[in-house]
């Protein structure tokens, strides 16, 4: 029963109309593809490295088929058909490529179905391995166990992978369950993933599945010393969404940033790129157990939180909707929200309270994202301190999933280790003693907090009908999502989008879609 006295009715319009929305969206998705969803599958491959001038070799060898006019028909054809006609391994065929020796588009194509039978054998291998990192993680999920939900998730970004391992282990020691490493500025719009270990981010540091891997490797040495498992967590968003999905995967991450919306609106990506890109990308985090995260605080930052709630709910649905439809269950889906309305509006509290407790009822099953307040953080240390103390009184009192913490020196400077732990001793004070808060509670039916609940969700739903009929990009392109305006063909990565041949082959995807039962692509 719906403390709030939520109208089911109504959520089933909302759900229903984003439904629509997201098969609308689908159909539009499945006849194209992307120069970052052909990378992905050599990635999946194995295909790794650089060439001479630090391309990364996924690059040199989609641009090299881009180039000869055929990456719309896929990547793993004219590399499989090189592959059994040279007698080279992917990694080779790549190697080649980049030295100048070896032209793919040159080599007569054998028939599709000796194509097709080694291209499946060889991207088994890749599924494989992934896995086998599923059943990694659930092991450490069985023996050593993990925190308690509100999962504690706290930031490093200090641009040197090395130095963020110090102080990753250190916020595992003080209490957190989750470490997300935070990209270096400006790397969401690069189109390419850095090669290596990197020491040198400004503002974060570089996703690199080296860095994934250094990174994991050391939680899981402090996971073992506290007898916690500890989840990594890294952005797989802009212009290389779904390679970044794969190299996760292939690390053991636990946790992926993963949101086409956020990079329309809050990085100027091309919505038909970041689209088709988070289609393949979420598949790939479904089937490696990844929790995503979603960008609906972003909503918050560039308008009024009270006024921009329903469309913080609205994209939850949504979100909700192209999620299932790339095989993600509700249980990895951490749909985002923020703790964003001004602490000098009167009972602003109580209209956070209906946000975060309306979100918990309509998808009761999600580990929902919950952001801390930064908008209106002023470098008031002890103001600030309150505020955060509240936002974890929410996170507590509403069975919030995933609590990203904020710090009294938000606004400031970037974290000290210091300022992590207090606000890790504040969270784990606040969550111990408000644990059954929350079922201890009822809302005065004709109070504040349940007509701000019912209030944000008629207008999540009538937006949402809205939505259904003049379609998602439109209403993107008309800023109705974060006062933001967007265009079908502005933003980055355009040029890096076309539609799919009539054979075009993907093995990767077909085996996905395989083991998440989701229905044959229609095209």
């Amino acid at each position: 029963m719906s403390k709030l006295y939520l109208d089911q009715a109504k959520v089933a319009r909302a759900r229903q109309a984003a439904s629509d929305v997201a098969d609308s969206l689908q159909e539009f998705i499945s006849e194209r593809t992307t120069v970052a969803v052909e990378r992905t599958v050599l990635r999946l491959y194995g295909l790794d490295g650089i060439d001479a001038d630090y391309v990364p070799l996924p690059n040199v060898v989609v641009d090299h088929i881009k180039d000869g006019g055929q990456l719309h028909r896929g990547a793993a054809r004219f590399v499989i058909n090189a592959v059994l006609q040279k007698g080279l391994t992917v990694q080779e065929v790549g190697e080649e490529i980049a030295a100048g020796t070896l032209d793919l588009l040159e080599l007569p194509l054998l028939e599709d179905e000796v194509i097709q039978k080694k291209a499946y054998e060889l991207a088994q291998a890749g599924i494989e391995k992934i896995r086998a990192n599923r059943q990694k993680r659930d092991h450490y999920l069985e023996t050593i166990g993990e925190g308690r939900r509100p999962y504690i998730y706290v930031i490093v970004a200090t641009g040197n992978i090395y130095e963020d391992v110090v102080q990753a282990k250190a916020a595992a020691r003080q209490g957190a369950d989750i470490i997300a490493v935070i990209r270096s500025t400006g790397q969401s719009l690069i189109d390419y993933v850095p090669y290596g270990a990197t020491t040198e981010g400004f503002g974060g540091t570089y996703a690199t599945q080296e860095n994934f891997r250094v990174m994991r490797e050391a939680l899981d040495e402090v996971g073992e010393e506290i007898g916690r498992y500890i989840r990594l967590c890294n952005y797989c968003s802009g212009l290389c969404m779904p390679e970044i999905a794969a190299m996760g995967a292939l690390e053991r991450l636990d946790v992926m940033l993963n949101d086409a919306l956020y990079g329309i609106l809050f990085r100027d990506i091309n919505m038909q790129r970041t689209l088709v890109d988070q289609n393949f990308s979420r598949m790939i985090n479904s089937f490696a157990g990844v929790i995503i995260n979603t960008g609906e605080d972003n909503y918050l930052t560039t308008a009024d939180a009270v006024e921009a709630a329903p469309s913080v709910l609205a994209s939850q649905f949504i979100n909700e909707q192209l999620a299932l439809r790339s095989g993600l269950p509700e249980e990895q889906m951490g749909l985002g929200h923020a703790f964003e309305m001004s602490p000098d509006l009167e009972d602003g509290f109580l209209l956070e309270l209906a946000q975060a407790q309306m979100a918990r009822e309509i998808f009761p099953k999600a580990p929902l994202k919950y952001m801390p307040p930064t908008k209106h953080m002023t470098g008031n240390i002890f103001k600030g301190h309150v505020q955060d103390t509240l936002f974890n009184v929410v996170g507590a009192m509403t069975n919030q999933g995933i609590q990203l913490l904020g710090m009294m020196t938000e606004a400031i400077h970037t974290p000290l280790i210091h300022d992590r732990h207090i606000a890790i001793e504040a969270a784990k004070y606040v969550f111990s003693n408000m644990r059954t808060l929350g079922d201890e509670i009822e809302y005065k039916q004709d109070g504040k907090i349940v007509r701000r609940a019912h209030e944000v969700l008629e207008h999540a739903t009538v937006m949402l009908e809205d939505i259904r009929e003049i379609g998602l990009l439109e209403t993107i392109s008309r800023g109705m999502f974060g006062d933001v305006k967007r265009t079908m063909t502005g933003g980055k990565g355009l040029q890096g989008v076309m539609m799919r041949a009539e054979d075009y082959f993907n093995p990767f995807e077909t085996l996905l879609r395989a083991e998440l039962g989701l229905e044959a692509m229609q095209r």
